[in-house]
């Protein structure tokens, strides 16, 4: 006598490879553990962007550098606020010796980097003043000037740039 299948089967079909309770819960545990790798992989590469990303405000010469980055190399604004102090300051000859050497990269059609060098730091408790010669060279040519600067400096909640003031 033949057997009936059993209801909701099909006769001549075996059970497929996921309907064993052990292939569920492999799956299931290696779904988990993958699922908790990427949370934790994105979590690492926020915390390491956040590093990396990180305005450092903690020398009076680092603060320096990084406006002078700002400002000069990458001229962008936005970027030397970061490194300004909260209540204004004086950067009008800064922005007219940035404004100077674009005008001189397009009277002359050339390119004009501007380095630094000389970061003299002397501060006395919360305030003080960074010293650096500043200099302009002519891109694949020999012309080049060069000149003293002052940058005013004040700890507000780090280390601050509050004026550039050229002194050579």
């Amino acid at each position: 006598m033949i057997k009936p299948a059993p209801p909701g089967s099909r006769p001549g079909v075996r059970r497929g490879r996921l309907q064993s309770r052990r292939a569920r819960l492999a799956l299931a545990l290696t779904g988990g553990f993958l699922a908790l790798l990427c949370v934790g992989g994105v979590g690492a590469f926020f915390v390491l962007y956040d590093e990396a990303t990180e305005v450092k405000r903690t020398e009076p010469d680092a603060v320096v550098d990084s406006f002078l980055a700002a400002t000069l190399v990458a001229r962008n604004d936005q970027e030397a606020l970061l490194y300004q102090c909260k209540s204004g300051g004086d950067f009008q000859q800064i922005v007219q010796f940035r404004d100077d050497t674009v005008k001189r990269e397009k009277d002359f059609a050339v390119g004009i980097s501007v380095t630094w060098s000389s970061l003299d730091v002397n501060v006395t408790g919360t305030s003080g003043t960074v010293s650096a010669d500043l200099t302009r060279t002519i891109s694949g040519r020999a012309g080049r000037d060069s000149t003293s600067w002052q940058f005013a400096v004040v700890e507000e909640d780090g280390w601050r740039v509050c004026g550039a003031t050229k002194i050579g």
